[in-house]
């Protein structure tokens, strides 16, 4: 399914619904990390959400009857991807929410439009530069600065954690244009792709997590509410949000599915503040909203409106978006 292909506008009530628990989901999953890091070591937290996102697309897959794909390539690719999009940036967003709030976690998230959009276009070639798109980087890197805060000057723990969840959005921007140019044109459902990525990343942390991090702690001796908070992860907000994503897309069209960007951080902020206590500094909402407003004019959602190719929230499953 393309943009080209699906609605430009739909009832309100149609896809307003799933769109919003997608806002939520995607938006909570910064809280439940924030949980789960308290108890798990981050390599440990990505590998059981990770696992139980796998386990719930399979199950999906059963129901719709679909199946994985059976191309050795596609397979090939589904490494890269499935490192750049799943274990890297779920991991990182674990080690850097152990040192910064949640929400603000969930405002770093949002960078990642503006970090696909240079790599698309100078390493990918799957997008072509434009003036409007040039100005949205930039108000978007003014955004990232003003979040920063640089005027008070850098280092501290909290400044490293800030930068690990940047390097989380920013192996969204490998991962994302790197599936649109290798995977996004097989003849595999999305689903089918999604489910089959999990399985790579799960693979993945499998070996990797017992060498760095030691072997797992059995379920068992987990609180309830870190145990919860990875259910939620895995089932809900790996699993679960795919399924209503793609539906959004079918119902409201690729552009207006896409928009949910612009939804996570602010159930990130209000989630972080009513369940965590935490608060911001002044200057980390403005910077997320130069943010926003940057990744708006790069992908012409102001002004006139034209037919685009399908942005990244409708070509990354599961993910998403470091979710």
């Amino acid at each position: 399914m393309t943009a080209d292909t699906t609605p430009d506008r739909a009832p309100l009530r149609s896809w307003l619904p799933g769109f919003v628990a997608l806002g939520m989901i995607w938006g909570s999953s910064f809280l439940f990390i924030k949980v789960g890091v308290a108890e798990l070591h981050p390599l440990h937290l990505t590998l059981y959400r990770v696992a139980t996102g796998a386990v719930t697309l399979l199950v999906v897959l059963a129901v719709l009857r679909d199946r994985l794909p059976r191309e050795p390539r596609v397979w090939a690719h589904l490494v890269v991807v499935a490192a750049f999009g799943v274990a890297l940036p779920f991991t990182l967003f674990g080690f850097g929410e152990q040192r910064v709030e949640s929400m603000l976690a969930g405002i770093w998230n949002a960078t990642t439009p503006l970090i696909v959009l240079p790599l698309a276009v100078l390493v990918f070639r799957t997008e072509r530069l434009t003036v409007r798109r040039a100005i949205g980087l930039g108000l978007g890197f003014a955004g990232v600065l003003v979040v920063l805060g640089v005027w008070e000057g850098v280092g501290g723990s909290h400044f490293t954690g800030q930068l690990m969840c940047l390097g989380a959005a920013a192996c969204y921007g490998v991962a994302i244009p790197y599936q649109k140019k290798f995977i996004a044109g097989s003849s595999y459902s999305g689903l089918s792709l999604s489910a089959a990525q999990l399985l790579v990343a799960t693979a993945q942390l499998a070996l990797v997590a017992p060498l760095v991090a030691g072997a797992p702690p059995v379920p068992t001796g987990l609180s309830a509410k870190v145990v919860g908070s990875v259910l939620a992860l895995g089932a809900l907000g790996t699993g679960l949000a795919f399924v209503i994503n793609l539906r959004n897309i079918r119902v409201a069209g690729a552009s207006t599915a896409s928009t949910v960007t612009y939804l996570i951080p602010v159930f990130a902020v209000l989630v972080g503040a009513v369940v965590l206590d935490e608060r911001m500094n002044w200057h980390q909402p403005v910077g997320a909203l130069v943010v926003l407003l940057g990744v708006a004019v790069a992908q012409g959602m102001l002004g006139r409106r034209r037919p685009a190719s399908v942005p990244a929230a409708a070509t990354r499953p599961a993910v998403p978006a470091g979710r």
